[in-house]
């Protein structure tokens, strides 16, 4: 059967081979969709869009048998609210979603059929909905997995990583999805693929690794997986007949106007995507259109094709109207509250038609795309007509900002009497800077990333109070500032700038995470209960998580389960939910079920493509501790041992080998061990550690000279002085 309808395609499509020669095009009923989303892709690096310095051949096929579009743009250079607007048809003042954090789609208000989106209207038309994710920010917890029968989106968090950084190889997200791919590909099934290659950090693989330009090697790695998919849809029988969609959320700085990255500055480097659409039977193949589009078209595309009528609350139109000579002119709106909501500095718009581009800021530009197509000269002064008839048009959109608030009213609560809401960047009034006379502040921040990634904390922390005495609103420089000064050994100090950095952002989840963490390992329970509650709606398994270890320490048994399996719901995370649930039945003395889940903990964590130890951390001192407690010294000596490998910073397993030595009959040991996890972790953490150890061995001499040492040492640590207290 499936032969037959393709055969009908194809025969239709001899004689409808472009809009021009016969109307619309012919899209039987149930065709398959797949939409690829590519992130962090700039149109003028492939060579579709004429670019030279990378081979895409995936994306050349799909260039040659379906339509380019030259001038395509995303309504904002971040990848959640771009997505939104890609499957809602919706600009970001109308879904509501304008950052990457702090904001969630209503899926309230998707059920109800309120707010448009695409995979529910899909699945409202007997459609199979499946969705896969390569970034963290877009989990379906934020809203996006409403509609859909399966969305892959098992990017694990870990705290001390920026959002950009929590993400996971395309390759390993297809796989992931070809279970249900290959299960739906006799029925009108939806599919939308999103990798995150080409999105810092720039590593790909050693096939690609000669690429002048690490970008261009992501780039060509980005295509190896989209090749893998158009095969597999080729082996399926899917492709020939199928819709396919492919196109970025935005595109990336690379240093053009001073950005490296993306989301603060609009110019055409950052909102310039690749969109391709190929038609089943190769319709309208090797087509170009001239005209500007938008991401929000694709929704009624889509609509259009399957010959149902777009909601009227779209503004778009179909793609395929924006073929040839007569296809309307018009303007393209992006915008970005990057810059407000995590600088200080002020929003920025843009319009865009067929030949200007407008940026309102505090410093407003113009640019002749035809004659400029770099931006590199601002005609404002000289093109004053076309200035003011953009102008004109920028009043009719809803510029308004809703600030961040993807939390419940008891948290909403709770922040905003630790100061948290209602003093933040996103609501800050009177003139605030231009992005782009502040764009250099960025290379002081890249310093002190770069020496954070050196394993210098105190330059980093000296380059991150340069930027802050500059931009006393940046979020970021605070956030870091205080990682910076946590590795010094200063985690007083470190919370105050995650507290300034959660007041500026105005309760930010992520960050409220690290300080949780913080609050956690100096023993202040409360604190660390109270801020990882903040980020229960955003990411519920780290935050069920930690309250678990609470529950623990104060050994509320019921509690710290309740909690760890409450985690273990998040099936987007896998491995610590496991090791957290791990500690729970430890404590509850059952230890071979204990023992069981580290072992499918490191199984899950086995099964990842891209392997990013830092999940492990913890697994290995748990199963040390099981061990120790089942009577084999010998598997728990491997285990401690294995776990200070990994992480040369996890001072608990150097103190549970020396409490091993010790009970073993090896009391030399644990001198040596001591002072092997100080030399490595010169910190007051370490020391107080240390000597918790050494009171616990009942040798309260040593543990007494070690605290004078390290009180001399750290005079200034709240952590030593606590433990000189209770000594």
């Amino acid at each position: 059967m499936r032969r037959l309808a393709l055969l009908a395609v194809l025969v239709l499509a001899a004689g409808c081979s472009s809009k021009a020669g016969g109307g619309q095009p012919d899209v039987p009923a149930g065709t398959p969709i797949i939409l690829i989303s590519i992130d962090t892709l700039r149109a003028d690096h492939l060579p579709a869009y004429g670019y030279t310095g990378v081979e895409t051949p995936a994306i050349d096929r799909l260039r040659k048998d379906g339509v380019l579009y030259e001038k395509a743009y995303t309504p904002t250079p971040l990848t959640f609210p771009a997505h939104a607007s890609l499957l809602t048809g919706l600009l970001p003042a109308v879904h509501g979603v304008r950052d990457n954090v702090g904001y969630k789609l209503d899926s309230g208000r998707i059920a109800s059929g309120d707010l448009p989106y695409l995979p529910q209207i899909l699945k409202g038309k007997g459609y199979a909905t499946g969705g896969a994710i390569s970034a963290y920010v877009l989990q379906g917890k934020m809203g996006l997995s409403a509609g859909f029968d399966f969305y892959e989106d098992s990017v694990e968090f870990k705290t001390g990583t920026g959002l950009g950084g929590l993400q996971r190889p395309g390759g390993e997200t297809l796989r992931l999805s070809l279970d249900w791919l290959r299960s739906v590909k006799d029925q009108p099934f939806f599919f939308f693929f999103h990798i995150y290659e080409p999105h810092t950090p720039y590593t790909p693989p050693p096939a690609f690794a000669s690429y002048a330009s690490k970008y261009d090697g992501e780039i060509a790695e980005a295509d190896r997986i989209v090749g893998e998919l158009l095969a597999e849809l080729d082996r399926l029988d899917v492709y020939d007949r199928a819709i396919v969609i492919l196109l970025s959320d935005h595109g990336e700085g690379l240093g053009d106007h001073g950005e490296e990255e993306h989301g603060v500055l609009l110019y055409n480097e950052a909102i310039h995507v690749p969109l391709l659409l190929k038609l089943p039977g190769g319709q309208l193949a090797g087509e170009t259109a001239a005209r500007p589009v938008q991401l929000t078209d694709v929704a009624p595309t889509l609509f259009s094709l399957l010959g149902q009528a777009p909601p009227k609350a779209l503004p778009g139109i179909s793609l395929v109207d924006m073929l040839g000579p007569e296809a309307p002119v018009r303007k393209i709106y992006s915008e970005t509250f990057y810059p407000r909501l995590h600088f200080g500095w002020s929003e920025l718009f843009s319009l865009v038609d067929g030949r200007h581009h407008y940026i309102e800021g505090p410093d407003p530009e113009l640019y002749d795309l035809a004659a400029d197509p770099k931006e590199t000269t601002n005609v404002l002064t000289r093109e004053r007509r076309a200035y003011a008839e953009m102008r004109r048009a920028m009043e009719g959109y809803d510029r308004k900002l809703a600030p961040p608030s993807a939390v419940d009213e008891e948290t909403r609560q709770a922040m905003a009497a630790l100061g948290y809401i209602g003093s933040g960047a996103g609501t800050a009034e009177g003139p605030l800077p231009d992005p782009k006379s502040k764009i250099g502040s960025l290379d002081d921040l890249k310093t002190g990333f770069a020496l954070l990634a050196q394993q210098d904390p105190e330059a980093a922390a000296g380059a991150f109070r340069k930027v802050i005495a500059e931009n006393p609103k940046m979020v970021d420089a605070w956030e870091f500032l205080g990682r910076a000064l946590q590795k010094t050994g200063r985690p007083e100090e470190a919370l105050n700038a995650y507290q300034e950095a959660l007041k500026i952002s105005g309760g930010s989840p992520h960050i409220a995470m690290t300080a949780a963490s913080l609050y956690f390992d100096l023993g202040r329970l409360k604190d660390a209960e109270t801020h990882a509650r903040m980020a229960v709606a955003t990411n519920p398994s780290f935050s069920h998580g930690l309250l678990s270890q609470i529950a623990l320490e104060r050994n509320q048994l019921d509690e710290a389960e309740k909690e760890a399996r409450l985690a273990m719901e998040d099936k987007s995370l896998r491995v610590g939910p496991m090791i957290t649930l791990a500690q729970v039945l430890h404590a509850r003395r059952d230890f071979q079920a204990a023992l069981d889940l580290t072992r499918q903990a490191e199984e899950a964590y086995n099964e990842r493509e891209g392997k990013d130890q830092d999940l492990l951390r913890g697994l290995h001192l748990m199963r040390g501790k099981i061990l120790a407690d089942l009577g084999d010294a010998p598997g728990a000596e491997a285990a401690f041992h294995r776990e200070i490998e990994l992480f040369p910073d996890a001072i608990r397993a150097y103190a549970s080998l020396a409490i091993l030595y010790a009970l073993s009959g090896r009391p030399q040991a644990v001198g040596p061990t001591l002072k092997r996890m100080v030399d490595t972790n010169p910190s007051p953490q370490a020391y107080a550690e240390a000597v918790k150890t050494l009171r616990v061995l009942k040798d309260r001499n040593a543990a007494a000279a070690l605290l004078r040492y390290a009180m001399g040492r750290y005079p200034d640590s709240s952590t030593l002085k606590d433990l000189g207290r209770g000594s």
